[in-house]
């Protein structure tokens, strides 16, 4: 099971129940799964083992507990050269208020989500991303008003395409 032809049907049954629903009693994932408990489990920790999953984690209300503003930042850098595309990476790496980072091809070379508290400690840390000398050339910022939708891949679509 070292790679996905390795995974069958049940294999990803049991990953799209964890996706939806992390952490869940045995019992409970065999239901969903519709296989034996004892044989659900072992496949779950064969894939655990085999590092189809990555870990559990909790879809915290941040609304509810501190204001936040989140940030959509794209960045292109000055230079393409491998050291600048690893000095920025590691670097971004380092900062709790980023939370995502996706390298793209295109116009712009990054698309990052930052979080934090206020327009001002956003600009502060895009003045310590600029004096970095991370060769950031310039970014675009785009303020989230409201989430519309937040979800995971339906792994089922992604591993059964359709027939052409």
């Amino acid at each position: 099971m070292n790679d996905r032809q390795g995974l069958d049907a049940a294999d990803i049954r049991i990953l799209s129940a964890v996706q939806k629903h992390g952490q869940i009693s045995k019992t409970k994932l065999a239901e969903i799964v519709n296989l034996s408990p004892t044989p659900c489990w072992a496949r779950l920790t064969r894939l655990r083992a085999a590092g189809y999953i990555r870990g559990y984690h909790a879809d915290i209300a941040l609304d509810r507990i501190t204001d936040v503003t989140q940030v959509i930042v794209t960045v292109s850098l000055t230079h393409h050269r491998r050291a600048d595309f690893e000095r920025f990476e590691s670097h971004v790496r380092g900062v709790d208020e980023i939370t995502d980072c996706i390298a793209t091809g295109g116009g712009m070379d990054y698309v990052m989500s930052v979080f934090v508290p206020s327009l001002a400690q956003f600009q502060a840390l895009m003045d310590d991303l600029l004096s970095a000398e991370l060769s950031i050339d310039r970014y675009i910022t785009y303020f989230a008003t409201r989430q519309v939708k937040r979800s995971t891949p339906n792994l089922s679509k992604l591993v059964h395409r359709p027939a052409r």
